[in-house]
C-alpha cells in the first residue's frame, strides 16, 4: 500500500489553510494525506475549532477514516472514501470562519455526481478569513463560469467573538470544470459601500459611509446601511468595484477602540491599492482562484489534454497564495507559474497540467 504524502502544517504560510487545502485535494484525489506540525508557529499551535470542523466536515462528505481529529491535534491523517452529495450541517459552534468550513467541503461536491445542499453555522464575517459577501459577489460568480451552479444565502450573520452566524448553500455540479483566463478588468461598471451593523449605534455606519463618500468621492447614493439582527455586536464595511470581467470587494471589521473614520481608512486603503493597478483580481481573491483552476488542469491531464486550467493578472502574491501554490503542484502534480510584470505591480499566474 502506498504512504500518504506528508504534509509540513508549519510550512509557509503555516496556518489553517494547509490543513484544509491538504483535505480538500485528498478528497477530489480519493488519496490519503497525512498532516503533521499543525500551525506550529500559531500562537495557540494545532487545530482550532473551526479547523476541527473542517476535518469532520471533509471525512463526512467522503465516508473517509479520520485520526487526530481533536481540538488542539497537532497531527491528522485522513484516509478519504468516495465523495457522497447529499444534505449536510455543519457547526463550527464558535466564531470560526463557516465559510473556510465550505471551501473545505466545496471543490469536491463541484464535480460531484449529484447535488448537495449545505447548512452552515458559526462565523460568517471575521477578520481572519473572508466574508460571506465575499464568497457570494466575488468568489462564486468565477466559480459557475466553470460549469458548477452554486446558490449561497446568508440567513443570520455571525460575527466576532459571539458566533451564531448561518448560510445555506446549495451545489449543482459539474463533471468537468472548465478552466478560464482572467487577464483584463475592462471597465469599472458600478462601485457599492455597503455597511453591515448589528446591536450598534447607527451613527457608526454613517460616519464610515462619511469617510468613504470623502476619500473614494462615491456619491451617497452608492451607500447602503444594513442593519442585521445577530447574537451580538458587528460592523462590517465592504467596499465593491465591480468591473466587466471581475468583481473586487474590500473589507474592514469594527471592533473596540477604533474609531469608525479609522475601520473606513482601512478599507478604502484596499481600494486604492487594487485600483491603482488594473489587475481583474485581488489578492484574496487570488489564493482563492488556485484551487477551482487547479482541479481543471488535473482533469484536462487526466483526459490527456494539454489544455486546461487557465490563467489571471493579479497583485503581488500574498504569503498565503505561495504556500498554496506549493501544496497544489506537490498534490495535483500540475504546472503554475508566476510571471511577475516589469514595474512589479503586478503579475500573471498561469496554471496548466
Amino acid at each position: 500500500m502506498t504512504s500518504p504524502p506528508r504534509i509540513d502544517g508549519s510550512h509557509g504560510e503555516g496556518g489553517g489553510q494547509i490543513v484544509r487545502t491538504s483535505l480538500a485535494l485528498a478528497i477530489v484525489t480519493g488519496r490519503g494525506v497525512a498532516i503533521d506540525n499543525i500551525r506550529a508557529g500559531r500562537k495557540e499551535p494545532g487545530l482550532k475549532r473551526q479547523h476541527l470542523t473542517a476535518v469532520n466536515a471533509a471525512a463526512e462528505i467522503c465516508g473517509g477514516r479520520v485520526t487526530g481529529a481533536a481540538v488542539r491535534s497537532r497531527a491528522v491523517t485522513l484516509e478519504p472514501g468516495p465523495v457522497r452529495p447529499g444534505n449536510y450541517h455543519f457547526n463550527v459552534g464558535s466564531a470560526g470562519s463557516a465559510t473556510l468550513v465550505l471551501q473545505t467541503v466545496l471543490p469536491a461536491l463541484l464535480i460531484a455526481d449529484g447535488p448537495s445542499s449545505l447548512i452552515l453555522e458559526g462565523g460568517t464575517h471575521n477578520p481572519w478569513s473572508p466574508p460571506f459577501d465575499f464568497l457570494q459577489r466575488v468568489y462564486l460568480p468565477l466559480v459557475e463560469r466553470m460549469g458548477p451552479r452554486v446558490i449561497a444565502r446568508l440567513e443570520r450573520p455571525g460575527f466576532y467573538p459571539k458566533g451564531g452566524g448561518r448560510f445555506v448553500v446549495s451545489v449543482q455540479p459539474s463533471p468537468t470544470l472548465r478552466g478560464f483566463d482572467l487577464l483584463e478588468r475592462g471597465e469599472i461598471v458600478a462601485t457599492r459601500a455597503r455597511v453591515l451593523l448589528s446591536n450598534l449605534p447607527p451613527h457608526i455606519a454613517e460616519r464610515e459611509l462619511d469617510t468613504v463618500v470623502k476619500k473614494l468621492r462615491w456619491r451617497r447614493d452608492q451607500c447602503a446601511i444594513d442593519e442585521l439582527p445577530s447574537h451580538g455586536p458587528g460592523n462590517v464595511l465592504t467596499l465593491e468595484v465591480e468591473s466587466e470581467h471581475a468583481t473586487e470587494l474590500c473589507t474592514a471589521f469594527g471592533r473596540l477602540g477604533i474609531r469608525a473614520e479609522q475601520v473606513a481608512r482601512e478599507a478604502i486603503a484596499d481600494v486604492e491599492a487594487y485600483l491603482a493597478t488594473d489587475a481583474p483580481v485581488g489578492p484574496h481573491l487570488a489564493d482563492q482562484l488556485l484551487l477551482p483552476l487547479g482541479l481543471s488542469a488535473r482533469q484536462a491531464r487526466e483526459r490527456g489534454e494539454a489544455t486546461g486550467g487557465g490563467s489571471f493578472r493579479t497583485l503581488p502574491l500574498t504569503e498565503h497564495s505561495t504556500t498554496h501554490i506549493e501544496l497544489l503542484r506537490t498534490l495535483l502534480d500540475i504546472q503554475i507559474e508566476v510571471t511577475p510584470a516589469p514595474d512589479a505591480a503586478t503579475c500573471t499566474v498561469r496554471v496548466s497540467p
